[in-house]
């Protein structure tokens, strides 16, 4: 019956537009798209519109103050050419990236393999245990108090004690260590919204499967893993990748509390941080937009090689 259903749509569809044909689907099911115009609808304002507007205005010299004038692909070649700056900061950016995207995701799943098989009392509490950095606003706090540039940070009395160092380092005001730092905060605190989407998936994959799998030649957990596991999770796996890829090329609040704004010889200073001088000190928007919009597109671009990735492994 629904393959008699799919081919009268099929037929249907080639006796009339595409555009007809849409505006067929949506009289016939006008309840279910009035239920999810309010969210289009939000999701086009707050979302769609700024972007295209973003990209717009990357191509003016717009200040918030006077109208914006149209220099079409001079902010572009500044960028790309004449600010030094903002080479320095793709080159942090693509570190920064390259390190906490995969390795955050890797330990997001791994540590979500591992609660997955505790019983659900315990598996609650580590969950919590696990997750808490990720929301807890003392996490710079005590970071920062590790870390201290001074005899009482922790970290420095104790390598003085042992007689390591002679006198205290000052970590994030050291142009050697505010990156290593960064990065290490950062995955301290990469265990969020992906690590529970895991949890999730793992916790919705058929048990049925494995037993089918053992009876097929599957002999260990790591086979299981490959071939049942991360196949049957491709949607937490997707949603996964793509906070981890927002959250890698979004760095900037890790060095901000940490290292000040800007940090030191702008050893840790990012896309984000190019972004937030220029539209937020500056007020050039236009310079700006044009930061947001090179970001935009190496997000999408990584975000693609993710997808391709992941679907390899689904299949």
């Amino acid at each position: 019956m629904a393959q008699k259903t799919a081919k009268a749509k099929a037929v249907a569809r080639k006796d009339m537009s595409y555009v007809q044909w849409i505006l067929k689907e949506m009289r016939r099911n006008w309840v279910a798209y009035a239920m999810i115009a309010p969210y289009v609808i939000i999701f086009a304002l707050f979302t769609i519109v700024p972007v295209v507007l973003s990209v717009v205005i990357s191509f003016t010299d717009f200040n918030m103050l006077q109208w914006p004038n149209f220099v079409w692909l001079e902010n572009y070649i500044t960028l790309f050419f004449a600010d030094d700056t903002f080479l320095l900061a793709c080159k942090n950016t693509l570190i920064f990236a390259a390190i906490v995207g995969p390795v955050s995701y890797l330990l997001s799943f791994l540590v979500a393999w591992f609660i997955n098989e505790l019983s659900p009392k315990i598996r609650a509490i580590v969950t919590l245990i696990f997750y808490a950095p990720s929301i807890s606003g003392q996490v710079y706090m005590i970071w920062g108090t590790l870390f201290s540039a001074d005899s009482y940070g922790w970290v420095n009395a104790t390598l003085m004690e042992l007689g390591m160092i002679n006198e205290p380092e000052t970590w994030f005001r050291d142009a050697d260590w505010v990156m290593p730092l960064c990065i290490v905060v950062a995955l301290w605190t990469s265990l969020g919204t992906s690590f529970l989407s895991f949890i999730a998936g793992l916790q919705g994959v058929n048990r049925d499967m494995y037993e089918a799998g053992a009876v097929d030649g599957i002999k260990n957990r790591w086979q299981e893993l490959w071939y049942i596991t991360l196949p049957s999770m491709g949607p937490q796996l997707m949603f996964g990748a793509i906070m981890a890829i927002t959250g890698a090329f979004g760095f900037g609040a890790v060095v901000n509390a940490l290292a000040g704004f800007p940090s030191v010889d702008y050893a840790a200073h990012t896309i984000m941080h190019h972004l937030e001088d220029y539209g937020s000190q500056r007020y050039e928007v236009g310079y700006s937009s044009a930061i947001a919009t090179v970001l935009f597109l190496i997000m999408i671009g990584a975000n693609m090689i993710v997808k391709k990735l992941i679907s390899k492994v689904g299949s």
